[in-house]
């Protein structure tokens, strides 16, 4: 599809708000636990579940979602995704009981999907070059700093107005990005013979999915031993390994394994999935503050100000360190300043006063690192793709973020969660926030080994975006992302 159109500030803002929507039905609900817990009278397991569903639908759906929005058009999808995010906002705003929350969030999840890829596919499609990655930072700090801005407006809103509030300013944002994108022109693949859908895939990811979820998050309750739980973890690899058989080799495959040949892909999309699992320390953070310290909904956002202010400060910084030294060396150094930063809160042995401090000060070097992060990596991700495949690969790169972080919330809070059964909320803290030092130090691993040393990729890109223009129509006209 050729256009003349090139990217606007318009449509950056859009689409960044489209992306908060996300977070600010996702990340704000890990600070309102206590006020949803006692308003709705429900089981602290059961509303552990609910957070982790939005992040586990996304996660199972957002391949899909891209591959569709590659098919029928990335604008469309886009809509179709912040109208869902509207219908599962007012599902929430009208709960009384886990049913409808369930509900909700299962549809903010689906919402997410379609979002996610199509958002940043349409951002390759309409920038170029350094565009490109000024509009990719936009993105992250819709993504990755929209996660700080709505854990700390999610506190301020809950204590002052009431936790659904939330959701109703979910829905504003949700149309505000409808009205700011909707002159943009519609971007998809020109479709070349037949294009199947791959349901097969789709439902064998879909119940292996489900069941590992269950397993983490339903584990201890069940038993580690039960008959259910062992059925289960059977369930699982079979599933894997049965959705690997199926995928390899066919056609119009949910996932394109040929994707991962590609290292600095696969670097940066294992990575993520590693950085985003690190979302549990938010919400073992903030669950411990206010269980275990006494600090309200509103207190504990505070706490976490930092983050927000540096990953909001850091993410431009990483785009110039990108230009400057390729994606590697801000990819390592964002994930060692995050392992550090968590590390700091694990030290829940500390009086309060220092424990505040220590906390305040390891928000502030995890928002750093995950500013210096987020936009290498992302651009890594997607400027490796295929025009043709790009919803698609931006999906798995988005389902490795959404995957990540509801496995990482569910393993740290069933770490927390069982730990505290002992008695010892202090020990219990410490370890739910220590596994996911260990994530950070994984994400670190990936990156040494599949991403490029410095200045080795940066030279590749600059060829490739060369070579675009002259065999690319639709990037003569804007960017690639």
């Amino acid at each position: 599809m050729t256009t003349s159109y090139q990217g606007t500030n318009k449509m950056i803002t859009g689409i960044v708000f489209g992306v908060i929507t996300f977070w600010l039905f996702a990340q704000s609900m890990v600070n309102v636990v206590p006020a949803i817990q006692s308003d709705l009278g429900i089981s602290l397991g059961v509303l552990n579940i609910a957070i982790s569903l939005t992040a586990l639908f996304s996660g199972i759906f957002v391949v899909a979602a891209g591959g569709l929005a590659d098919k029928f058009g990335r604008k469309k999808m886009t809509y179709f995704g912040l109208i869902l995010s509207i219908i599962g906002s007012l599902c929430l705003v009208f709960t009384n009981g886990a049913a409808l929350l369930i509900i909700g969030r299962i549809i903010q999840g689906l919402s997410a999907a379609c979002i996610m890829p199509a958002t940043i596919a349409l951002m390759r499609t309409y920038y170029e070059g350094a565009e490109r990655q000024r509009a990719l930072s936009y993105w992250s700090i819709g993504s990755w700093g929209g996660s700080g801005v709505c854990s700390f407006a999610g506190g301020a809103i809950a204590t002052s107005m009431g936790w659904r509030w939330i959701f109703v300013f979910s829905i504003i944002f949700a149309i505000l990005a409808m009205i700011l994108i909707k002159d943009t022109p519609e971007s998809k693949v020109e479709q070349q013979g037949s294009s199947r859908f791959d349901f097969t895939g789709l439902v064998v990811f879909v119940l292996t999915m489900i069941a590992l979820n269950v397993v983490i998050t339903r584990g201890a309750d069940f038993g580690w031993t039960s008959p259910l739980t062992l059925s289960l973890i059977v369930a699982t690899l079979v599933g894997m390994l049965f959705f690997i058989k199926i995928e390899i080799g066919k056609l119009h495959a949910l996932i394109d394994f040929k994707l991962f040949k590609n290292k600095p892909y696969t670097g940066a999309t294992i990575s993520n999935f590693l950085l985003n699992a690190v979302a549990g320390t938010l919400v073992v953070a903030n669950t411990y503050v206010q269980v275990g310290r006494g600090f309200t909904a509103f207190q504990s956002g505070m706490l976490s100000i930092g983050y927000l202010v540096a990953v909001l400060v850091m993410i431009r910084v990483g785009e110039k360190v990108l230009q400057r030294t390729g994606a590697r060396l801000p990819m390592m150094a964002g994930s060692i300043l995050a392992a550090i930063g968590i590390g700091l809160m694990a030290l829940t042995f500390l009086p309060d006063t220092a424990y505040i401090i220590v906390v305040f000060f390891g928000f502030i070097l995890f928002g750093v690192g995950l500013g210096l992060y987020a936009t290498p990596s992302t651009d890594t991700a997607v400027s490796s793709a295929p025009e043709d495949k790009v919803g698609s690969a931006s999906g798995i790169y988005k389902m490795a973020s959404s995957l990540g972080s509801s496995f990482g919330v569910a393993i740290s809070a069933t770490v927390y969660g069982t730990m505290t059964m002992t008695g010892n909320i202090e020990k219990a803290a410490s370890a739910g926030i220590i596994t996911n030092v260990i994530f950070a130090v994984l994400a670190l691993i990936a990156i040494m080994f599949l991403v490029p040393k410095a200045r080795q990729d940066a030279p590749k890109q600059v060829v490739s975006r060369q070579n675009e223009k002259f065999t690319n129509p639709v990037n003569n006209s804007g960017r690639i992302g």
